[in-house]
């Protein structure tokens, strides 16, 4: 896999866990939309750098430690910035989870004796 490939990878996997982790999606969904792009797009940047900085440690063997690297990395940031995108628009936005619960809540307030 190339690097660009594994950055897209990283750029859906972080939208999934704003889209599904209950408190991340509760504070996430709270934003407007620029402030949402906004977030994503830090974060990507924060992971990317981290993994640069751990490369330059060698404690990963991930991006080489010189300008090359950096222009490679500022590459993988934007592939990432893209799936990362295209992810968010086909996720749902209330999840499945709230769907399951409001649906089982519902068929619990029908079936109890007090409702009757």
């Amino acid at each position: 896999m190339t690097g660009e490939q594994l950055s897209a990878i990283a750029g859906v996997l972080l939208s999934l866990i704003f889209s599904y982790i209950p408190r991340l999606r509760q504070k996430f969904n709270a934003l407007d939309g620029d402030r949402k792009r906004q977030v994503m797009a830090a974060s990507l940047v924060v992971i990317a750098t981290a993994i640069f900085v751990l490369s330059c440690l060698s404690v990963v063997d991930a991006v080489s430690c010189d300008r090359k690297g950096v222009f490679g990395l500022i590459g993988n940031i934007i592939a990432a910035l893209v799936a990362n995108q295209a992810a968010y628009m086909v996720t749902p936005k209330n999840g499945h989870a709230d769907l399951a619960r409001k649906s089982k809540d519902n068929d619990q307030v029908q079936t109890t004796p007090e409702a009757r």
